[in-house]
């Protein structure tokens, strides 16, 4: 049982996703209007782009999925889940289908 507890407690280091899912890491909320207007502390803009910071096996051997580790995408948060992994919990797991666009610089 000792066993046990000591490997609950151990922290994990990374987080790979499985099947046709990605890692983003959310971009933070935007405190201020394109216009410059500060937004009061309550009140933010919600963001659901962020960077991709893993992919899984599946995907890179899939090419028709065009997607890589540090692009930053457009996702749709309803099929997002929380990874409780980080104190500012940013990460998300997010299935390929939920990803609905690639910023590229052409």
């Amino acid at each position: 049982m000792a066993k046990q507890e000591k490997s609950e407690s151990q922290s994990f280091e990374t987080v790979e996703p499985i099947g046709k899912r990605v890692l983003i890491r959310k971009d933070e909320d935007k405190k201020e209007t394109k216009g410059g207007i500060k937004l009061p502390d309550n009140i933010e803009i919600p963001t659901i782009t962020g960077r991709i910071v893993s992919i899984s096996a599946e995907i890179e051997t899939m090419p028709e999925i065009p997607l890589m580790q540090y692009d930053k995408v457009l996702f749709n948060p309803k099929g997002a889940i929380p990874v409780d992994f980080e104190g500012s919990n940013r990460l998300f797991v997010v299935e390929v289908e939920n990803v609905v666009a690639v910023f590229r610089k052409s």
